[in-house]
């Protein structure tokens, strides 16, 4: 069975998946300090609870845009799995995508592996919209090549720093208005609740507008991250909701390095 692991900025995300079906997942919040030691009793514990026994991983492979998490994820696969880990855009798992942009070597791993699960998901021109400590907005053609795209603050990310910056201003929850569709806010917290939510609507509608003009055909928007089905509730935007988009696409690499081995 293959563990993969998304190492985030905000969450790293663990998953066990067999015949490419995801089987269990597990999360947990990101700390480059932590060790392989640490990792391996909390996830021990998960495994158990789930049902399944440490030996049944025989692979591992990790897609991380957090560099200093890399060492300790690989000792943990070799300390306590017992193999040697994969790591994903690094040989021998290249890409196997077209990077078309100025810097290819700086396009982080999450947005190249959902854009090639993506790609292997549904036809056509792609935009694909992923929540997470940035928003990112990415533009995949119809051959699958990664033609680049946005990357905007992400809403905890905003309202971090909106509550920061304003003493008066509450800490509130990221959820829909509850007077939408108004957006004429009558406390406090309806305003910062219409300003966040429909303000990021709005952002999100305006970008994706701008890319589907530039691409000039016909795209699909596809959605991921923890807070792609919140926005879905209220707008049409979205075409799909894949929330582990990047877990599959470490799963199509590996399985695409073990059909070129």
């Amino acid at each position: 069975m293959l563990l993969a692991i998304d190492a985030g900025n905000t969450n790293l995300v663990f998953a066990l998946v067999e015949a490419g079906v995801i089987r269990a997942g597990w999360r947990i919040a990101s700390d480059p300090r932590r060790t392989a030691d640490q990792y391996a009793v909390w996830l021990h514990q998960l495994l158990q609870l789930e049902g399944f026994d440490r030996s049944a991983v025989d692979a591992v492979i990790i897609g991380t845009v957090v560099p200093r998490a890399l060492h300790n994820l690989e000792v943990l696969a070799g300390k306590y799995f017992g193999v040697e880990p994969l790591v994903a855009g690094r040989p021998p798992v290249e890409w196997g995508v077209e990077l078309d942009v100025v810097e290819p070597q700086s396009v982080g791993a999450d947005r190249v592996l959902n854009a090639i699960a993506a790609h292997a998901l549904y036809e056509g021109d792609l935009i694909v919209v992923d929540f997470g400590t940035a928003t990112t907005f990415d533009a995949v053609d119809f051959t699958g090549a990664y033609k680049g795209g946005i990357i905007a603050p992400g809403i905890n990310l905003s309202l971090d720093a909106l509550v920061a910056a304003a003493a008066r201003l509450p800490r509130i929850a990221i959820e829909a208005p509850k007077n939408e569709p108004s957006v004429i806010g009558r406390t406090t917290e309806d305003q910062m609740h219409i300003g966040i939510y429909w303000g990021y609507v709005a952002m999100m509608e305006g970008l994706v507008g701008r890319l589907r003009a530039e691409i000039g055909r016909p795209a699909k928007v596809i959605a991921t991250g923890g807070l792609a089905a919140l926005f879905d509730q209220h707008s049409d935007l979205f075409d799909a909701i894949e929330p582990d988009l990047t877990i599959q696409g470490l799963a199509m690499l590996y399985m695409r390095s073990q059909s070129a081995a």
